[in-house]
This record gives C-alpha cells, sequence and structure tokens, in this order.
C-alpha cells in the first residue's frame, strides 16, 4: 500500500490517495480500474499522477518526474485504442465508432472499401496523381495540393490546383500543374500581407521558397523569393532514413513556421534547424530556433492561436516504443528527441544518449496531448469546430500514414482526436490483410458538411462529406 500527497493548488487543500484496494478515491472522484473524468481538467490531469503513483511504489529509474503542463483546448494525454498501453489507468475509456463500408472504384480498376462512420459518404475528388501529400485554401478558394513524385529525392515534384469543385459530386472539374520540376515539395501555404500582397508559400527539402500569387493563376505571376535555405542531405537516403519533407504554417501572428526533419533516426544533429520548427517574419527575416527535440513533425497546423504538431518517434527502440505524439506546441522548449522518449504517459531518457554532455533532463519535456501506437506515422492534422457532421464537433482528425512493417498494422486510418479521451478510427480500410491500399496524409476541411484527405500511396484526394438524407 501507498499514500500519495498531491497539493491542490487550485483548491488550497491536499489531495490524499490511498492504494491497497481496487480503486483510489481523490476529493471524492472515484478511480476504478482508471480516471473517470473529474468535475476539473487540472483536477483530471491530477486523477493520473494520482493513480499513477498509487499503482505502484516506485517508477522505474530513467523515467522523468513530470511538471505539470498546460494542456490547450482542455486535451489531456490520452491512450490510443489498439495500443499497448491501452488500459493504463490515464486513458478514459472511448464508446468506439461504427464503421461501416463504402465501395471505392478508382479509374485505374482498383476495387476496395473503406470503413468510415454510416452517417457519411466518401468519394473520389481526383485521381490519378502520384505522391499526393499536403493541401491549402488559395485566397480565392482553390485548392493547391504538393505532390512528391515517389519515394525517392528527386526533382520531379508538383503543385496542382484542383478547380471547379462541385460538393453534389464530389470532385473537381480540373487538375492543372501550377508548378513542376520540384525538389522534394511536401506543404503549401497562402498569405495576404498588410499590404495587401498575396504570396504562396512553398517548402522544398533545400529551402522555403515563395511565389507572388494572383487570383485565377495558372502559373506564378512571379519570381520565386527565396526565405530560407535548409540542409538538404542525410544519411544515405532511404524511405524512413533521413527526413526530406519541409512543412509550412503560418500563424495568426504573421510569422511564418518551419518543420525541419532529423538527418537520422537517433543521432544528435550537427546543423540547429534539423528536429526543430523554425520561426521567421513573412519576408524571411529575424529567423529563429522555435521549438527542438521533434523527430520529424511533418503535421503542423495553427487553430486558434496554437501551434499544433504530430510527430514520429526513434526507431530504434522496438514495436511498442516510443510513442508517436501530439502537442500543442510551446515556444523554445525541448520536446526530447534524441534524448527522451514518451511511452504510457511518461518520459523516459534514451540509453543510448544518458552519458552524453549535451542532453537534456526529460523531466522537463511536455507530455503530448494525445499519442498513437509506435509507427502510425500522424501526418495531417485538421480542427473542426463546427462542423455539422455528427459526432465530428471541436475534435482534430489527424491522418496515420502508417509503418513499413505491416504486420504491426500500425496506422494506415484517420483518427478522430478529442479532449480527454483516447484517439479511435475514423477512417480505416488503407491496410487489409496484409495488402495496401493507400496511406493517409492531409486532412483539409471543406464547409461544415466535408473534407478532403490526400493519400500519397494510390495517388488520390478523397472528398468525405455527410451524407444526404
Amino acid at each position: 500500500m501507498c499514500t500519495v500527497a498531491i497539493s491542490d493548488r487550485a483548491m488550497g487543500r491536499s489531495l490524499i490517495s490511498e492504494s491497497g484496494r481496487r480503486g483510489c478515491e481523490v476529493n471524492q472522484v472515484e478511480l476504478n480500474n482508471g480516471c473517470m473524468v473529474a468535475k476539473h481538467v487540472w483536477l483530471m490531469g491530477l486523477c493520473t499522477v494520482a493513480f499513477t503513483l498509487c499503482a505502484s511504489s516506485s517508477q522505474p529509474r530513467d523515467v522523468a518526474e513530470r511538471p505539470k503542463t498546460d494542456q490547450a483546448i482542455a486535451f489531456q494525454v490520452s491512450v490510443p485504442q489498439g495500443s499497448p498501453s491501452q488500459g493504463m489507468p490515464h486513458a478514459q475509456a472511448v464508446k468506439p465508432l461504427k464503421l461501416t463500408p463504402h465501395r471505392i472504384a478508382l479509374a485505374n480498376g482498383k476495387v476496395f472499401s473503406l470503413n468510415l462512420p454510416d452517417a457519411l459518404d466518401i468519394r473520389v475528388a481526383a485521381q490519378g496523381l502520384k505522391r499526393v501529400r499536403f493541401m491549402a485554401k488559395s485566397p480565392d478558394s482553390r485548392i493547391f495540393v504538393t505532390d512528391m513524385f515517389d519515394l525517392t529525392d528527386n526533382r520531379k515534384g508538383t503543385v496542382y490546383s484542383l478547380d471547379g469543385f462541385d460538393p453534389k459530386s464530389g470532385t473537381f472539374r480540373t487538375t492543372t500543374k501550377y508548378l513542376t520540376g520540384l525538389r522534394n515539395p511536401n506543404s503549401v501555404a497562402f498569405y495576404v500581407d498588410s499590404a495587401g500582397a498575396q504570396w504562396l508559400y512553398l517548402a522544398l527539402t533545400d529551402r522555403l521558397v515563395r511565389y507572388p500569387y494572383r487570383n485565377g493563376d495558372k502559373v506564378p505571376s512571379g519570381q520565386p523569393q527565396v526565405l530560407a535555405p535548409f540542409p538538404d542531405y542525410g544519411l544515405s537516403y532511404k524511405y524512413g532514413g533521413w527526413h526530406l519533407t519541409r512543412t509550412v504554417a503560418i500563424g495568426s501572428n504573421q510569422k511564418v513556421y518551419v518543420a525541419v526533419g532529423s538527418s537520422c533516426n537517433a543521432c544528435e544533429e550537427k546543423e540547429a534547424v534539423r528536429a526543430a520548427i523554425v520561426e521567421m517574419d513573412a519576408d524571411g527575416k529575424n529567423q529563429r530556433l522555435f521549438v527542438r527535440g521533434l523527430r520529424n513533425a511533418v503535421g503542423i497546423k495553427w487553430v486558434d492561436g496554437k501551434l499544433f504538431a504530430t510527430n514520429m518517434g526513434s526507431d530504434h527502440l522496438g514495436d511498442n516504443k516510443p510513442e508517436e505524439t501530439f502537442y500543442t506546441i510551446k515556444p523554445q522548449q525541448h520536446y526530447g528527441w534524441p534524448y527522451c522518449y514518451q511511452y504510457q504517459a511518461r518520459v523516459y531518457a534514451d540509453d543510448q544518449f544518458k552519458q552524453s554532455s549535451q542532453k537534456v533532463n526529460c523531466g522537463t519535456v511536455p507530455l503530448a496531448n494525445a499519442i498513437f501506437p509506435a509507427h502510425s506515422a500522424p501526418l495531417g492534422l485538421e480542427y473542426f469546430a463546427d462542423s455539422q457532421i455528427d459526432r465530428l464537433q471541436n475534435v482534430f482528425l489527424v491522418a496515420l500514414h502508417g509503418g513499413s512493417k505491416k504486420s504491426l498494422q500500425r496506422g494506415y486510418r484517420v483518427d478522430r482526436v478529442q479532449p480527454g479521451k483516447a484517439p479511435e478510427p475514423f477512417i480505416t480500410g488503407f491496410l487489409q490483410n496484409g495488402m495496401i491500399y493507400g496511406r493517409p496524409v492531409d486532412v483539409l476541411g471543406m464547409g461544415s458538411v466535408g473534407f478532403l484527405l490526400t493519400d500519397d500511396y494510390a495517388g488520390v484526394v478523397y472528398y468525405v462529406s455527410k451524407r444526404k438524407t
């Protein structure tokens, strides 16, 4: 039996939890095989800590003591369905969504089913593309999408404009090549400056550029401006070896943010810009490191003045750890890599770097808002505030690209992530009986009744919408 006293700063008293029976009591909130929802988000976070401490009288020696973290949009640490850590005390049970098969027939003859809530329809909005990646809506409401061509480090990439969307058929009338001959274009964004000038920002492996943009342009109306160079080499590139994607997002503070992946699986980087997010002015000036220690944060997005990011952990710690993570990004934080990793709602030190003079204190590494099973490869994300789609209000959708080890059956789906609950499958079927039918990349809202989803394996953009009655 152990007794744990936890200071309740919000209420000005101490909470005492005692274990040795089936559950713990914390301020009259019963913990029975796990934390129930408390009356206050702050107390809900304490539930997790209290029960974890009660469950064992001692912690592993390499686990870091956790400071309390600020949880944006009322998030608490949650465990994904199907995770080895599902069922841990901090996970709140989620009633699974009922997913039903929806038939997909592509122009190349492939026919299969994707599973999603019955109240939704899914249609092929654009197809015949290659390695189609991230999307953005232009000032004149066109959809622009990047295409990296294939898995190699190449200069065959394209940016497409998708025009003439018909919500009734769920398809685009035309797909036009806006830019070609690009080195691994992963991400695109738009910005209108204080003078009213419109810009298209494009994140390439070796640089961030921007083009002047005019409504209705079929090709750029001016030459690109190079805003920032990036390291463009790694340890003998092979898919998953070094990370050549760069992702750009623009905040409501008029700043530009670029996520740059690591040069390796687990190493101490020579260039500070690796495994980091960089902040700069809209014209590229005043560049600085915003955060460090994110091994490969391919998905970043601003929502309500906060920057959210997905991140992929190292591959050398086995099939089940580290878990993949989803954060609210805090300026000047170090998120641990390569020195620390998260597993089962705790942060551990990686033995490989314990003797390093550069190591960080793992006790200062923030816990993620939500976690996904190891090797799920979370990428793009979208927040739905006022959706008319049932059970898609005030939640995120996160695309899980899937790992190379198919036998783990991790990822290859889209998950719903909502505050205080474990992520749950929202669209599945991209991996069936060992056969890959697709790999989700990015999600982009289309009004209140639908959203787009890119798939860089099938070269498809899907449109998911509320089923008409």
